[in-house]
């Protein structure tokens, strides 16, 4: 699967998902966040943690989630809510591993109360960490131009 991130005008962003199993889709125009956009922080996220079960992975299983367009249109909507429905549990522990990643990543609390038990041990976040780091090549990228993720293979 591949995904193309492309930047748009007053910190914007679209996603166009091209997959192997179920049809193309994209994600239109939203906000990309303070540092890069939040779905690229799970592709990090996940990658480096080897999550083949969040939000990337039930994509590539076909997944499709409120906000995503398919390219082509057609009749895959049910078979997509099929990949949530059997791994929705799944999905909802990614989130909050990569949020946690995230949120430790930008120097945000992670103690106190109402923050929660750590989903991450020391020894995961020392390596998404570093990652993320480098996904800071977002900011590189030029209003118009796209980062380009391929699953499974960029890190």
């Amino acid at each position: 699967m591949e995904m193309s991130f492309r930047k748009l005008p007053d910190n914007r962003h679209e996603i166009l998902v091209r997959r192997e199993k179920g049809p193309d889709v994209r994600l239109p125009a939203r906000p990309a966040g303070p540092s890069m956009p939040h779905d690229l922080v799970h592709a990090v996220v996940e990658t480096v943690l080897g999550i083949d079960d969040g939000f990337w992975g039930a994509i590539a299983r076909g997944a499709t989630f409120q906000g995503f367009e398919l390219v082509t249109p057609g009749r895959h909507r049910r078979s997509g809510l099929k990949v949530l429905r059997r791994g929705g549990d799944a999905v909802m522990a990614a989130e909050l591993r990569v949020n946690w990643a995230y949120r430790a990543w930008r120097g945000l609390s992670t103690e106190g109360r109402g923050v929660g038990r750590a989903p991450l041990d020391a020894e995961a976040l020392a390596r998404t960490g570093p990652r993320l780091d480098a996904a800071r090549r977002w900011a590189a990228v030029p209003v118009g131009g796209e980062l380009l993720w391929r699953w499974g293979v960029d890190s």
